[in-house]
């Protein structure tokens, strides 16, 4: 086992960049060359450890290793890079003093590598630069050398230029990590305060966290005092990951490692805790993190209505691994029992979706996504609404407010009219745009969450042939004419598929829906209206018609009569149907019409 480090000697970092600019390969090269992992078990993104994030080739949990390098302990924590995870590179941020910035020698600056240098700025961190690619054929990194120094200040001759894949340049960049990076500041002696920066959930250890020790000792065997929350537990393990967990005897200040304490309930080892000694206690708790803040909202309701209370469980302990997830129990007439959940984003909602279906083997159906709108009501009340059904009627609402996003997009100049159109017809706003270079410009947009919320990135891409970045930060609400469309069937109103748009796209967004409905619902034995509604004006009709027995099948020829008489009998028997009749809608149909418009 190891004795505590002396802090002279610790350097923590954190590996920051834009989307796909090589973080979990550096992370790759700088075990190989420490020897951390044993050169045949050695595989790409070693450190990514979910099958999602491997198939997908992202990162979405940070992780950490400690390596050891000539005479220094380096504390490594890979970040993810796309912007719906930039809370986990704020968290991670928070348990270093400096960060190897990566930019693409073939790309050069893009929105996350301005975000994420900003963030490290914030947090007063040095900033080791790295131009990484520098195998590509396409690398130019004088070019992007002085970008680098014109847009974000950082003097040219510092800049380092690496290949993380091939490994020219790391051991000169480890070696300036060691000489610029200061080592961490904290007493021994002082009483013990420790950060949560991470938790996830073993079943057989219970919670394990991940923890950054900023004064005194954590022992293993000491009772500890979880400040927030005010829970005690007893220290069963400390340890390191190297990457794999050793268990050591303590950990000393400016030592990140991880701590299991038995904690069988997952609100106790909340992410942003301190953590100290219930013998020596200090008084005052470090500087946590700003809870985020849910953008998006959808329903999850599980497909067998038994599965109810697997889903229940099923959040609560990924909530633990990812504390950004929020989620609380909704009914709804169509999909019965459920939660409504909240997301940073898109992205984050189909990994957490995907992440249930795996992990807890759960079948489950998504609402569409909406966002949380303020309605003012004639009253005077306020209302916020994340579930379209619960907005209430027209004649009650005075006007509704919904939010903003500040937009930053970085692309080539050759796309500034495509870029600028599709933000137009998205109901977006400029705010600003400058030229980084002659063939690269950035746009500042305000525009409406919802717009963003479905497809933009995806038409961003598409449009830009994929050279456009793009990154946003909330930015207030704004009050615009928005209404609510309800889809009825067969008179009925259906709360699964009642949506909030703005007024100029109700109506096309109604003859959509009914006609997509009209397809995916089965014929019944009567007819069958799909329509849709805002407030009590229909603005699209569609009809699902009957299926029909040919009750004239025996009738050869004779008296007409006889014929009409079987068909009344038929038309009777249709319209009490009809009166008691309840459409029944597949769950096929649910999760066709619910995934999002094409």
């Amino acid at each position: 086992m190891e004795g505590v480090v002396a802090p002279e000697v610790i350097r923590n970092f954190s590996i920051i960049s834009h989307v796909d600019h090589g973080k979990s390969t550096l992370s790759d090269r700088i075990l190989e060359l420490t020897y951390a992992v044993d050169p045949r078990e050695m595989r790409a993104q070693y450190l990514d450890s979910m099958d999602i994030e491997r198939e997908r080739g992202i990162t979405i949990k940070a992780q950490n290793v400690r390596v050891h390098w000539r005479d220094y302990v380096l504390q490594l924590i890979d970040t993810p890079g796309h912007v719906d995870f930039g809370y986990e590179v704020s968290r991670s941020l928070a348990a270093c003093e400096g960060v190897v910035l990566l930019v693409d020698a073939s790309q050069g600056i893009e929105a996350q590598t301005l975000a994420n240098c900003y963030l490290a700025l914030e947090h007063d961190l040095e900033i080791v630069a790295a131009l990484n690619k520098i195998d590509l054929p396409a690398a130019d990194p004088d070019r992007y050398a002085d970008e680098i120094e014109r847009v974000l200040g950082l003097p040219r001759d510092q800049i380092l230029r690496i290949s993380a894949k091939t490994g020219a340049g790391v051991v000169e960049l480890l070696d300036e990590v060691v000489r610029r990076i200061p080592p961490p500041k904290g007493d021994p002696q002082d009483p013990l305060r420790a950060l949560l920066f991470d938790s996830y959930y073993d079943q057989y250890r219970g919670v394990v966290s991940a923890v950054r020790v900023v004064d005194g000792t954590m022992r293993s065997g000491a009772r500890l005092r979880f400040l927030q929350t005010g829970a005690t537990h007893d220290v069963e393990e400390v340890g390191i990951r190297t990457p794999a967990m050793v268990e050591v005897d303590e950990l000393g200040p400016g030592e990140v490692g991880y701590l299991i304490a038995g904690i069988k309930d997952v609100g106790e080892a909340r992410v942003g805790e301190t953590v100290t000694e219930v013998a020596h206690p200090a008084t005052k708790p470090l500087e946590g993190y700003q809870n985020p803040k849910p953008m998006v909202f959808c329903g999850i309701y599980p497909i067998d209505g038994d599965e109810f209370p697997d889903l229940r469980d099923a959040l609560e302990k990924l909530k633990l691994n990812d504390s950004s997830v929020t989620y609380e129990p909704e009914t709804s007439a169509a999909l019965g029992f459920g939660f409504r959940c909240g997301f940073l984003g898109l992205l984050h909602m189909e990994i957490v979706r995907e992440r249930l279906e795996r992990e807890f083997g759960l079948s489950l159906i998504a609402t569409a996504p909406s966002v949380e709108y303020i309605a003012h009501l004639t009253n005077g009340g306020i209302l916020q609404v994340d579930n379209p059904s619960a907005m209430p009627e027209p004649q009650f609402i005075d006007h509704i407010e919904e939010p903003l996003l500040k937009l930053t997009i970085l692309g080539p100049a050759e796309y500034t009219g495509t870029i600028m159109d599709l933000c137009q017809t998205r109901r977006g706003r400029m705010q600003k745009m400058e030229y980084l270079s002659s063939d690269r410009v950035e746009l500042i947009y305000e525009l409406p969450l919802a717009e963003v919320v479905l497809d933009f990135f995806d038409v961003l891409k598409s449009r830009t042939k994929g050279y456009a970045s793009l990154d946003y930060e909330p930015a207030g609400t704004q009050t615009d004419n928005l209404v609510k469309v309800d889809v009825l069937l067969a008179g009925q109103p259906v709360d699964a598929f009642s949506t909030i748009v703005h007024r100029s796209k109700a109506d096309d967004y109604g003859r959509k829906m009914t006609a997509k409905l009209r397809e995916l619902i089965p014929r019944q034995l009567f007819d069958v209206p799909i329509q849709a509604a805002i407030g009590g004006r229909i603005v699209a009709r569609e009809t699902v018609k009957a299926k029909r027995k040919d009750v004239l099948a025996k009738c050869y020829g004779g008296d007409i009569t006889r014929k009409r008489k079987l068909l009344e009998k038929q038309k009777e028997g249709k319209k009490r149907m009809k009166s008691i009749g309840r459409v029944e809608i597949p769950q096929e149909a649910f999760i066709s019409a619910l995934t999002l418009e094409e």
